[in-house]
């Protein structure tokens, strides 16, 4: 009997604290062939994509999250979150399979959700990068500039902040992202600023292969440069 993907996690909505389920993927059946150069993975089977199921989204008061968010909720932001979100919201699930639809409105919705609650630049930069994957995916590149865009934005905003202290993300890692990204939407100085502080704190970086990446990524550019 062959084992579906999919299957549903009970979760608990942070905000209303109802319970709900979500589909999730079943990691073993989630197989990468390889990462573009800001990191999006390209998975085996192009029919299943993990990205699409990040964003929970609660079905009773229209808060969404990813699983980077905060327990903690600032004085005052609960009841922002249930001006502006709950008390517009229509009940609907987005439980089930996704749509490429449906997976950017819950990216959005968890963007949303993040602004009202003040997660991380971080949390908040990682989301737009998602979109901007789906919509390379699609091969919409208006759409993914803009949500690169987006993101490279709150990558600065978390460099500057240094809201990445204490999360899985590195200072090299998110310069290497501010650099890429700047790359990808044509803002050529920001990317060579950063790609060169990327390559400069090799001495104390932790993150060898993030310092090579930095490196092989100068060499193509100096190379597309040169052949134009």
């Amino acid at each position: 009997m062959e084992v579906s993907p999919f299957y549903e996690k009970k979760m608990q909505c942070l905000q209303c604290k109802e319970h709900f389920p979500t589909t999730r993927i079943r990691s073993r059946q989630v197989r990468v062939a390889q990462h573009d150069s800001d990191f999006r993975p390209i998975y085996v089977n192009k029919e299943i994509n993990p990205l699409f199921y990040n964003v929970t989204v609660c079905p009773h008061c229209g808060f969404a999250s990813t699983d980077d968010f905060s327990p903690y909720f600032a004085p005052g932001t609960k009841e922002m979150i249930a001006q502006n979100i709950t008390a517009k919201w229509h009940s609907r699930s987005f439980g089930g399979i996704r749509t490429k639809e449906e997976a950017i409105e819950a990216y959005k919705l968890a963007y949303l959700s993040a602004n009202l609650k003040k997660e991380k630049h971080l949390t908040m930069a990682g989301m737009m990068l998602r979109i901007a994957w789906i919509f390379r995916e699609a091969e919409n590149e208006t759409e993914e500039k803009r949500y690169l865009t987006i993101s490279r934005n709150l990558y600065v905003h978390a460099f500057s902040e240094g809201d990445y202290v204490g999360t899985q993300m590195s200072e090299t890692r998110v310069q290497y992202m501010i650099a890429e990204l700047s790359w990808r939407i044509h803002d050529r100085e920001e990317a060579i600023r950063n790609f060169s502080r990327v390559i400069e704190s090799q001495k104390r970086s932790t993150e060898p292969n993030i310092i090579q990446l930095a490196k092989d990524r100068w060499q193509e550019i100096r190379g597309e440069e040169t052949n134009e």
